[in-house]
């Protein structure tokens, strides 16, 4: 068990977090959530010992092992790749090398005999005689070739280091395992593999992942950084998430009430306090308003931006027409076509081949042969991976920008469309070319909206988006009534959107109405 005792942490003047008290128990899951810059990660370096709380105390229990998924890639660089894994577990490594050494000692002592058959005992009662075996089956598991299993770290390309250090983490079966972004650069037959593993693991798991489907399919509890606090919430991550929004619903109710009461209590003893006959009904009243409680609902970090896509022109019968669509290098002879109704999700082995159909399907690029024909009545708005020409030396505030999107110039008009966005006040007036990547998002999501399309292409939205705003955007393309092609790794936002998914790799092999869950579980 991991305990959490009385901890408090700030730098500054920022509190991050004050008094927290939880427990982390063997056989569950914790989810840390919370919004970009409430204290996450810090949370899980505070846990790990690698940060120092000004209050309280963090303690395991005797004798259990911690392993975190460390975060620097290249810090194992002179390892090979076998032995960074077993790295995880650094006493079984300790007891290896002090044991080869002895026996590698050619003046081999009595003395040397037996410390040799102590760290033989020690060595077998941590399994070290199989861990060679182990650590060879989690980089299979993880797709690092057997041919890369001793090679140096150095000759490793950033994603397969990723994988490497998730099989360090979970080398060895430690009792509590810390995982920050643990599924960052994975497919998603490696993140089903891990969702897998760690719902069979029986001991202690603590997870900061902006990935909701995978919170959602391992987490057994949600513990939530917010108001300088860290609350446990027990159940996943949708669960969670219900939870707080009819939580905070009921409290403004609550307060609306109780506002409501107070103002009709001041309103009697402002007109019968000096009347005699009213006297004890006033004295009754003002002791019930010193008693009614507003409660002071505290400003949470955590900000929904409003993303809600309409249209008024309705969707004629053509809509789109794609046949023996060809681009060298990317793809050949595809042919589909939209129907009513239809989100269709795209997947691909190369983000680049949907990124050049989406660009051909805007006219952006011209195919090698083919056709794409648009039906009369479809507006189309399109969110391309890369967004830089919208912003790159654009020396124009938030409220011009958008401006050029918009049919109504009107500033209030358009501080409306921003605000939706968590552009407030002088958030509006910032320049465009400084903006960050998560703020570039919502501003093109701001013009799609305005131009009211019947139809939407996104190609990837969810990148450098947090949770809070990647949720908003689920919502936003789930009650979408139009047609959209969508593309992204957020497994929750395709599977819940998408009712229909075509793969493409090279030429189209797969064309199915279900959802990308049903589509995962018939293609691996």
């Amino acid at each position: 068990m991991l305990q959490v005792t009385g901890v408090s942490l700030q730098y500054g003047s920022k509190k991050l977090f004050e008094d927290v008290n939880l427990k982390f128990t063997k056989g569950n899951c914790y989810g840390i959530i919370g919004a970009n810059g409430a204290g996450k990660s810090t949370f899980l370096k505070v846990l790990s010992g690698e940060i120092e709380p000004q209050k309280g105390f963090v303690s395991l229990e005797k004798n259990e092992r911690m392993s975190v998924l460390q975060q620097n890639q290249n810090m194992y660089d002179n390892e090979t790749v076998i032995r960074t894994v077993m790295l995880g577990f650094k006493r079984l490594v300790e007891v290896m090398d002090e044991k080869d050494a002895l026996y590698a000692n050619v003046d081999f002592s009595e003395e040397d005999g037996i410390r040799a058959a102590e760290l033989e005992s020690e060595f077998a009662e941590m399994n070290g005689y199989d861990a060679e075996y182990q650590a060879s089956q989690l980089l299979n598991a993880l797709e690092i070739d057997e041919s890369l299993h001793y090679a140096q770290m150095s000759d490793l390309d950033a994603k397969q280091k990723v994988r490497v250090l998730l099989a360090q983490a979970l080398f060895g079966d430690p009792d509590v395992l810390l995982l920050d972004e643990p599924t960052n650069n994975l497919d998603i037959k490696t993140v089903r593999w891990l969702e897998n593993y760690l719902m069979d693991f029986e001991n202690t798991i603590i997870i900061v992942s902006h990935n909701r489907h995978f919170l959602n399919k391992v987490c057994t509890n949600i513990c939530d950084v917010d108001f300088g606090k860290i609350n446990m919430y027990v159940g996943n991550y949708d669960f969670w998430y219900q939870t707080s929004q009819l939580l905070a619903r009921q409290q403004k109710e609550q307060n609306k009430k109780a506002e409501q009461r107070a103002k009709e209590l001041q309103e009697f003893i402002a007109r019968f306090a000096a009347n005699a006959s009213k006297s004890r009904q006033a004295t009754s009243r003002k002791k019930e308003l010193e008693k009614l409680t507003i409660n002071d609902f505290k400003p949470s970090l955590r900000k929904y931006p409003y993303i809600d896509f309409k249209f008024e022109k309705d969707i004629g019968n053509d809509i789109l027409i794609v046949e023996d669509l060809t681009k060298e290098g990317y793809f050949e002879n595809l042919s589909f076509s939209v129907q009513r109704n239809e989100k269709i999700g795209f997947v691909a082995d190369k983000s680049t081949t949907l990124t050049m159909l989406y660009d051909i399907l805007m006219g952006k690029e011209q195919p090698d042969k083919g056709t794409v024909k648009w039906g009369k009545t479809i507006s189309v708005s399109y969110f391309p991976q890369n967004n830089n020409e919208y912003f790159e030396n654009c020396d124009l505030n938030l409220v011009e920008w958008l401006s050029q999107y918009s049919s109504d110039h009107y500033e209030e008009y358009l501080r409306g469309w921003l605000g939706r966005m968590l552009f407030s006040g002088e958030e509006a007036l910032k320049k465009a070319k400084v903006l960050s990547g998560g703020e570039k998002v919502r501003c093109m999501l701001a013009k799609m909206m305005l131009e009211g399309s019947n139809f939407l292409i996104f190609d990837e939205p969810t990148n450098h988006l947090d949770l809070e705003s990647i949720t908003a955007l689920n919502n936003g393309l789930s009650n979408f009534r139009g047609c959209m092609l969508l593309t992204s790794h957020d497994q929750e936002l395709m599977n819940t959107v998408a009712n229909r998914i075509i793969e493409l790799n090279g030429t189209k092999t797969y064309d199915r109405q279900v959802t990308y869950d049903e589509y995962i579980d018939e293609t691996t």
